[in-house]
């Protein structure tokens, strides 16, 4: 697969990194509290996350595929998908997905975005308002934040592949509903193979239930990699939103994404 960084929005580019991605890593927690900090005191403790102007670059139009991936009557779901041999050809199909949509009326596809040979996938909840604008997961506040902890543990946000469990918001930025939940599911378990990552992490609880299907309190899942669907590697950590509102839990996630880092370069990942 040809590198299609170019494809995609640049909205981070404020953050540069500050080492190479494979020398060691010298944050410390209270470093790591120091350097989230200015994202998370701005948040409210308790209200939802805002929406955020975030003016994106222009997109180029990616390149049409040649295959034909037009559902026939006597073709099944996981038929289609099965032909779905790029992201972009996966892209096509959920433009065309009824089912992937949710209650809330005229909303975009929130497909994904980052390195499609990523070996590094981050699995977020459902997109926002501000996600839903730019057809982008994380570009808002939480977005913000994410990249500062990217930043911590020595990754820019196009190294990795950041998606969502579901593609299209819901209503007043609801929890998305196991049915949703279930109907995205085929797709996303589909652009999981297609990148083929070593490694997941699920940001936040609804991410996590969905993948893992269980049903455990997030700090039971914490702190270990699962087996996920017997190729891949999964972990599980706080949604950045969450930190927004409970920034005592900022420790608690830096454990984990250093313990993520250091099985990412025990398992000679690259970006």
């Amino acid at each position: 697969m040809s590198d299609s960084s170019n494809l995609f929005d640049k909205i981070s580019n404020y953050l540069k990194l500050q080492e190479q991605v494979y020398a060691p890593i010298m944050m410390d927690a209270q470093a790591f509290e120091d350097a989230t900090s200015a994202v998370v005191s701005a948040a409210p403790e308790t209200s939802p996350e805002p929406n955020i102007e975030v003016k994106p670059e222009p997109k180029q139009e990616p390149e049409k595929p040649t295959r034909n991936l037009s559902k026939t009557p006597d073709q099944s779901l996981k038929e289609i998908l099965n032909a779905c041999k790029t992201l972009e050809d996966l892209k096509q199909v959920c433009e065309l997905a009824d089912d992937l949509k949710t209650d809330l009326p005229n909303t975009n596809l929130v497909f994904g975005v980052g390195n499609p040979n990523a070996d590094l996938l981050l699995i977020g909840e459902a997109p926002g308002a501000n996600e839903d604008r730019l057809g982008e997961p994380f570009v808002g506040r939480a977005g913000q934040l994410l990249n500062k902890i990217l930043e911590a543990i020595q990754f820019n946000r196009e190294d990795v592949y950041i998606a969502n469990i579901v593609k299209h918001r819901p209503p007043e930025n609801r929890d998305p509903l196991p049915k949703e939940r279930q109907r995205s599911l085929p797709y996303l378990e589909r652009q999981i193979d297609i990148i083929n990552p070593k490694l997941i992490l699920c940001l936040g609880r609804v991410s996590a239930h969905t993948l893992l299907e269980t049903s455990a309190p997030l700090k039971d899942m914490r702190s270990k990699f699962h087996p996920y669907r017997e190729k891949y590697e999964l972990m599980v950590t706080y949604h950045p939103a969450s930190l927004l509102r409970n920034p005592n839990w900022k420790r608690g996630t830096w454990e984990d994404v250093k313990m993520l880092r250091k099985r990412y370069d025990d398992l000679d990942c690259r970006p």
